[in-house]
Order: structure tokens, then C-alpha cells, then sequence
């Protein structure tokens, strides 16, 4: 792939430092999960820019102290931030019907959930897939209007930005039990299939409204620490390498910040300017997933546009939105 587009930035590149440069006044953009991690460094170097960022989470106490700390630098606009539960649909349609008809011009879908144990939404979907695909499928497309009217009103391609991970290579989506209905429940199949999903979204996503002025980009973030691996053991995690007998972080992983820039670099860089259906890590256009790099790169799997409108329609089907 050697005409994969790139940013000329290094991987480890701070968050901040991608969007230098980038004057965001007068957008608006929403980081869901926006409370800790990568989301808060993400949400954070936006408003830098002087974007009005909306950190839209389930955690009121969370929310109130990200909106704080990332308001001690924001530029013009203060952050702001508004209830949203992922395994909710209501509370979803909620957020949407509050949002109103106003424009948007970036949405990056942050929010995860990580190798949990086995749980159901009030929905009744696994809990995986149903907060970080489905839930941000209804999110995004309930939003989808208003991206297209940030579009027009700022005469600049809206984006989103849907965050995926090297998981995605444990599992393609399966179509025959999502929700481990049947099949015995493996936390990381599920996690697997869910980053899948993420990918696959942007996919369809932006081959439904690139015409219209909104593009969408998977972005694998890279091994970060941070909540998002609440659900995990400190045993586990050293036996994942991740950690050291210490509790030291193995080398190779970023800081949240670090973790932030591809995310953001997605969301202002003028090398994807009406670019999208891309997988996305280390600030660069991935390559495919090889063996010899197995924690790197994109499998076919994860970008298959008869997979991407498979599942777009299954998405309609049980969102009952999107059609």
C-alpha cells in the first residue's frame, strides 16, 4: 500500500499536537464516553482548537469534572455535557430529540465497553455489541441530519469518527448469533466482533452519505491504559503482556493523549478531506494485517462492504432506524 495516505505525524504524537494548526471555531462537536481516557484527551484537544465540544456520557460526577478540566484550556466555546447511555435506546432517542435540529459538524462515537462478563442491555442485546455498535449506530444516524447540515453551513465535509481496535482480528461479525443467544459467551469473540462492527459501520456509514457531505473513518487507537480495562484482572493483564511483574506498563503503549491523536487526526486532518470508509491507527491509513505484524494493520473482515450493508440492514432491524 504504498499510496496509503499518511499524516506525516509519528505515532506517538500528542493529541494536541495533531490538531495545531486547525482553527475549529465556530464548529461544534460531540465525544461520547468523553469522561476519562482517551475520550477526555480527545474532547480536550478539540476544544483547544476552539470547537464546542458536547461530552455526551452516563456519569454525571464524571461528566461535571472532564467538562472542568478540559474548559481550564478550551479556546472561545466552553465544553459542555449531556446524558447518554449506549445500552439505552431510549435514552439515546433522548439525547437525539434534546439535540434538536441544530448542526454538527464532528462525531466521534469514543464510548466502549471491553471484555465484560456476560450482560444484556435493557434491550436485550450483549452487551458489547450493543453499546459500542448498535448504540452508536442509532446515535449516528439519528444525528445523521445534522451532520449534513453542519456540512452546509460550514461548506467543510462533517465527519465521524468510529473507533475500532486490533481486536477486531478475533472475530468477523457473526450473523447467525450476535448475541450469544446459542453459542457459548467468549468476552473477547465478543469484543472481537463488536471492533468489527465499529469498522464495518464507517464502511457504511459513509457510502450513504458521503454524497451529502459526512464521511466516516475507523480509528484503531492503539494499547492505551486507561477505564476501559475495568473489566480485567491485574493477573490477566499480565499474562497479556500488557503489564510487567511490577505493574509497569510494557513499551509500546501510549498515553491517553498519545491514544487521542488518530482520533483526532481523523476528525480535522486535511489529508482525509472527503475521504472516508478507512481504517485508520498510528495517524496513517492502515496496512493489512499480516503475521508478521499481528498487532497491526486491518483484516479484510473488517472492512467487506457486502458485510458492512449485511450489517447495516441488521442494524436498521433492530435500531428501527437508519432505513
Amino acid at each position: 500500500m504504498a499510496d496509503r495516505i499518511t499524516s506525516g505525524f509519528k505515532p506517538h504524537t500528542p493529541a494536541r499536537d495533531v490538531v495545531a494548526g486547525h482553527d475549529l471555531t465556530g464548529k461544534v462537536a460531540i465525544v461520547t464516553g468523553a469522561a476519562t481516557g482517551i475520550g477526555i484527551e480527545t474532547a480536550r484537544a478539540l476544544a483547544e482548537a476552539g470547537a464546542e465540544v458536547i461530552i455526551a456520557v452516563r456519569k454525571p460526577d464524571l461528566a461535571e469534572a472532564a467538562v472542568a478540566e478540559v474548559n481550564k484550556t478550551a479556546k472561545g466555546a466552553k465544553a459542555s455535557w449531556s446524558m447518554l447511555d449506549l445500552a439505552s435506546f431510549n435514552s439515546i432517542r433522548a439525547f437525539a430529540e434534546r439535540w434538536g435540529d441544530r448542526p454538527l459538524n464532528i462525531l466521534i462515537n469514543n464510548a466502549g465497553v471491553m471484555a465484560c462478563p456476560l450482560a444484556y442491555t435493557e434491550d436485550g442485546l450483549e452487551m458489547q455489541v450493543g453499546t459500542n455498535h448498535f448504540g452508536h449506530f442509532l446515535l449516528s444516524v439519528l444525528l445523521a441530519p445534522n451532520l449534513i447540515a453542519g456540512a452546509k453551513a460550514s461548506g467543510k465535509t462533517s465527519r465521524l469518527v468510529s473507533l475500532s481496535s486490533i481486536g477486531h482480528r478475533r472475530s468477523a461479525f457473526n450473523f447467525d448469533d450476535p448475541h450469544f443467544k446459542v453459542r457459548d459467551y467468549d468476552k473477547w469473540e465478543s469484543y472481537g466482533q463488536a471492533k468489527t462492527a465499529n469498522a464495518l459501520f464507517a464502511v457504511g456509514f459513509n457510502a450513504r452519505f458521503k454524497a451529502q457531505g459526512v464521511t466516516a473513518n475507523a480509528v484503531m487507537p492503539g494499547g492505551i491504559m486507561t477505564p476501559l480495562q475495568r473489566h480485567m484482572s491485574l493477573d490477566e493483564q499480565r499474562a497479556l503482556g500488557w503489564i510487567d511483574e511490577t505493574g509497569k506498563v510494557r513499551e509500546g503503549f501510549k498515553t491517553p493523549e498519545e491514544g487521542a491523536s488518530t482520533s483526532v487526526w481523523a476528525a480535522v486532518g486535511d489529508e482525509l478531506d472527503g475521504v472516508g470508509g478507512l481504517y485508520l491507527e498510528d495517524l496513517a491509513q492502515a496496512a493489512p494485517w499480516s503475521k508478521e505484524q499481528p498487532w497491526a494493520g486491518v483484516m479484510p473482515h473488517a472492512l467487506d462492504p457486502e458485510a458492512a450493508e449485511r450489517l447495516w440492514a441488521l442494524s436498521v432491524q433492530t435500531t428501527g432506524a437508519g432505513a
